[in-house]
């Protein structure tokens, strides 16, 4: 496996991990819907958070979140779309992003919430 994919894998767990801690219930991970996939469906109370990853091994090229393009939110917002209205949900949905940045041995988590709107 390419060294990027590995680390895209690590940072999902890592944020995996992390919305656990934060008192997250995951309820789907790589939910796939015509050509988008969402790498976390997660609910914390009436709240479904739908949670992109992007992990990056130094920041020398911008910020993680920076690499989510519009025709990928695009994307996601129509998946999302569908797992809810398949699914029966009657909850808010949120659009967050957990940047994550290797530093040396160790990994900043950015958890940014609403992060759509930010765009």
């Amino acid at each position: 496996m390419a060294q990027h994919n590995e680390l895209g894998k690590k940072g999902e767990q890592l944020a995996v991990d992390f919305l656990l801690k934060q008192g997250y219930n995951i309820i789907e991970r790589n939910y796939r819907f015509d050509k988008a996939e969402v790498d976390i469906i997660a609910q914390q109370n009436d709240v479904l958070a739908i949670v992109e990853v992007k992990t990056r091994s130094t920041n020398d090229f911008g910020n993680p979140q920076d690499f989510v393009k519009p025709k990928q939110i695009q994307r996601l917002v129509k998946a999302v779309d569908e797992y809810v209205t398949v699914n029966g949900l009657d909850v808010e949905v949120r659009f967050d992003i957990i940047a994550i940045v290797k530093e040396g041995s160790h990994f900043k988590i950015d958890h940014l919430e609403n992060a759509f709107y930010h765009f």
